[in-house]
């Protein structure tokens, strides 16, 4: 089935947009949305031919993370770090009382979306959809961290500030 397309937009009829519409409204290069991606940072939906696809609510994350690397000057391993103590267990009551207990989480250092390889039935679609990747905007630790480098500003509003 085709979906039928704003071909200068890049728009979906559902609302997700094209890899390079998102990249033109950050000023920034597809490239680095792919890096993104690759860092275990951001989850595109993919079409079955793999063009990548964003949402609205990912407008708010990529804003987050591009603020984070360029006003709080975190590299990704820094990023990946923080996100690593949002407690996935409790935000989707999978039964786990902690991390350590948590099959997905085998490496401390990452968030559970870029750990999901250790778990045989999530997919990337399963982890862009999940609870704890849609609360990461949201995440205390990284709002604190904006916010003693002074630059605090509302989650609803942080995407139309980059």
């Amino acid at each position: 089935m085709r979906l039928g397309m704003e071909k200068k937009q890049g728009h979906l009829p559902d609302g997700s947009l094209k890899i390079g519409a998102v990249a033109r409204h950050f000023g920034i290069s597809v490239d680095l949305l792919r890096l993104y991606e690759r860092e275990g940072l951001v989850i595109p939906l993919k079409s079955s031919r793999g063009t990548r696809y964003y949402t609205e609510h990912d407008y708010l994350w990529i804003g987050t993370v591009l603020r984070l690397v360029r006003e709080a000057r975190l590299n990704f391993a820094g990023i990946r770090h923080l996100l690593a103590l949002v407690p996935c267990w409790e935000i989707r009551h999978c039964g786990f009382e902690s991390k350590r207990n948590c099959p997905v989480i085998s490496d401390a250092s990452k968030p559970c979306w870029a750990n999901r390889s250790a778990c045989p039935v999530v997919s990337v679609r399963d982890c862009y959809f999940c609870q704890v990747y849609r609360s990461a905007p949201n995440s205390e630790n990284l709002r604190a961290l904006l916010a003693q480098n002074g630059n605090h500003i509302e989650p609803a509003k942080l995407a139309a500030a980059v």
